[in-house]
């Protein structure tokens, strides 16, 4: 939106009036004298106006028909109406629809001048807001979850299944780092409630004795520090999206608390003595088997089967390699992006270790190693000595000081990709100069030479 103020007023004289008054302070005009005239702007394409001012009687109607109607396909324009009666229905309705003023003529220029600068700033700020939701439903839409493996397609098509429907609650399952924050603000930004806030809770790392207030809030002097009232997780969360990750860290005290609120739709502040009305969708999740944490009774089955309206199982990487290629390229791009870096290709030698790894710690240990892999390159080649992994599962040290490379003996790496490693980290570790990488590995120039054409290694930016 631009600085630019819509005028609807049919009376000539006081149109251009305003017209000219607001050009001498810095505004952009455009002056109509009907409903339908007002109309080819209000929902056209190429007019982004902030503020309408606009009469409320015109010939061809109410001016508050023409709002409702923009209201109802998403208009976030600030509007203020002048009326030469005043009238109470008028004022009412006006109010409901979300106007930003209901003025009475004559109006005193330097007042109205006010008003519209002060609801400039609302659409403003209204138009922040409706930028970084849109940004946010770009970035967390269901594609969010990459991959090209039958389980991340299995993902993405339930992530678009829930996102059109306005379930209550969700458990999200998986290990640690299979993507389970991911999925939580996928099912916020592109569903039902993207609109609401989004207000994340790590019921683990919560303090044990500040859980209950955290959650539902407190008033002041409901205890030793509570010198103002606080609104709590699922307050913050109304009508819009809590998700509590780590559920099955949460006391059992407090989960028959959880129960209580969801069901009546309402928590009582620590303290406090009255209800607060609270309308959330639960998303929760959990890299414990909360199934069988039910059987062992350390949580509680009407809580589980509440929350368990759907329930979403995320793979661990492991079981979907296929997608490590497309994941990796899409974190070398962010942190190039982030740190400027221009790493632009993976060897084969470092894609064909990624993919024999076995990544207890699922995508978040891969973003990790990604990550320092692209923060310490020098070049356009993903260097393969800071991964410090091994096919297995097994932590290795691979060219951590000039001399080392760590390989492991356990059958699950080929002699050849040893042999094509070695000289790949070599060549590496001698910014590509085939006479140092021949040095350092004792083999003369020809040899090295051979053992590059043999495993399609070239040099790369280098005239050495």
């Amino acid at each position: 939106m631009s600085d630019e103020l819509l005028i609807i007023e049919d009376d000539a004289m006081l149109g251009i009036d305003l017209k000219r008054h607001f050009e001498r302070v810095g505004w952009r005009t455009r002056l109509v004298r009907s409903l339908e005239e007002a109309g080819s702007f209000v929902f056209g394409s190429g007019y982004e106006g902030l503020v309408v001012l606009s009469d409320l009687h015109l010939p061809d109607g109410n001016a508050l028909d023409l709002l409702e109607r923009a209201r109802g396909e998403g208009d976030g324009r600030e509007w203020i109406f002048l009326t030469g009666f005043g009238e109470a229905p008028d004022a009412e309705r006006a109010k409901n629809l979300g106007a930003f003023d209901f003025l009475t003529k004559p109006m005193d220029r330097e007042r109205l001048e006010r008003i519209v600068g002060a609801a400039r700033r609302g659409a403003r700020a209204q138009r922040r807001i409706a930028d970084e939701a849109a940004q946010q439903r770009n970035r967390y839409s269901p594609a969010a979850f990459i991959g090209r493996s039958k389980d991340a397609a299995r993902v993405r098509d339930t992530l678009e299944r829930l996102c059109q429907i306005p379930l209550s609650s969700i458990i999200i399952s998986g290990e640690t780092g299979t993507g389970k924050g991911l999925a939580a603000r996928i099912l916020h930004h592109s569903g039902t409630r993207a609109d609401g806030p989004l207000v994340e809770v790590n019921c683990a790392a919560m303090p044990r004795d500040l859980v209950e207030s955290e959650l539902f809030g407190h008033e002041a002097g409901a205890f030793t520090g509570a010198k103002s009232s606080h609104r709590g997780f699922m307050e913050q969360a109304s009508e819009g999206t809590l998700f509590l990750d780590e559920i099955g860290d949460l006391n059992l005290d407090l989960q028959a608390k959880l129960l209580k609120a969801l069901e009546d739709k309402a928590i009582r502040r620590v303290g406090g003595e009255r209800m607060i009305p609270v309308d959330v969708h639960v998303v929760a999740a959990s890299n414990r088997n909360l199934p069988e944490l039910v059987a062992e009774k350390a949580f509680r089955a009407d809580l589980y089967h509440r929350l368990s309206v759907f329930q979403l199982d995320l793979p661990p990487l492991r079981a979907r390699k296929a997608d490590i290629d497309e994941i990796v390229d899409g974190f070398i791009r962010e942190f190039n992006a982030i740190a400027g870096k221009r790493v632009k290709r993976v060897p084969e030698s470092v894609r064909t270790l990624l993919a024999a790894y076995d990544w207890p710690g699922n995508v978040r240990e891969l973003r990790n190693v990604v990550e320092r892999s692209v923060l310490l390159s020098t070049g356009e080649e993903l260097p393969g000595e800071w991964l410090q992994i091994a096919p297995g599962g097994a932590l290795a040290s691979i060219m951590t000081s000039s001399d080392v490379i760590s390989l492991p003996l356990d059958g699950s790496m080929t002699f050849d990709a040893m042999e094509k490693l070695i000289v790949e980290s070599a060549l590496q570790r001698e910014g590509q100069n085939v006479m140092g990488a021949a040095r350092r590995l004792g083999l003369t120039r020809e040899t090295l030479r051979y053992r590059m054409a043999r495993y399609g290694l070239r040099r790369q930016n280098t005239t050495r």
